[in-house]
């Protein structure tokens, strides 16, 4: 039986392959030393991609008071949802704020997402008062489909930006 990989995985497969056959020490972290401490004994350790680059996350914390900011396809590519968890909630009314007009910008595809609103609903976002300790989200349409999983999108949300966001 074959068992289906992944583009990365299958290249640190193969690196590791190239690699082990001549002898050489594999230091893209792909592999490491085994906790039962026999020598050369190694494990394989999955790739966990950093969320932000340098100090975003940071950034992200003491200017905004958000952290755990996500985007992931819903409804089956056709929406976007950006989440977020508030720990400070007068830095994060920015935000939530009824007149910031959100979007999401795909640099790659070359588009801006907007939030839609329906008739019966409204806007497709929370737009209460920020509590700390609670996750908010809103939705982007993505009609046609343009903006793809592994993407890197920015967010904007009045004077808040997110940069370099992947698409889960």
């Amino acid at each position: 039986m074959f068992k289906y990989h992944g583009i990365r995985e299958t290249i640190l497969m193969l690196l590791a392959g190239v690699l082990a056959s001549s002898n050489l020490v594999m230091s893209v972290g792909a592999q490491s030393p085994a906790p039962t401490g026999q020598p050369g004994a190694t494990a394989a350790r999955r790739y966990q991609p950093n969320r932000f680059a340098g100090r975003a996350g940071t950034d992200y914390k003491l200017v905004w008071g958000v952290e755990s900011l996500s985007v992931k396809l819903a409804e089956s590519g056709e929406m976007i949802r950006f989440s977020y968890r508030v720990i400070d909630a007068g830095k994060a009314k920015t935000l939530n704020d009824r007149k910031a007009e959100p979007s999401l910008i795909d640099p790659q595809a070359g588009v801006q997402l907007v939030v839609p609103a329906l008739e019966q609903v409204g806007q497709l976002r929370q737009s209460s008062t920020p509590e700390a300790g609670k996750s908010y989200w809103m939705a982007f349409s993505n009609k046609g489909r343009l903006v793809k999983r592994g993407d890197r999108v920015n967010v904007a949300i009045g004077h808040f930006r997110a940069d370099g966001l992947v698409v889960d």
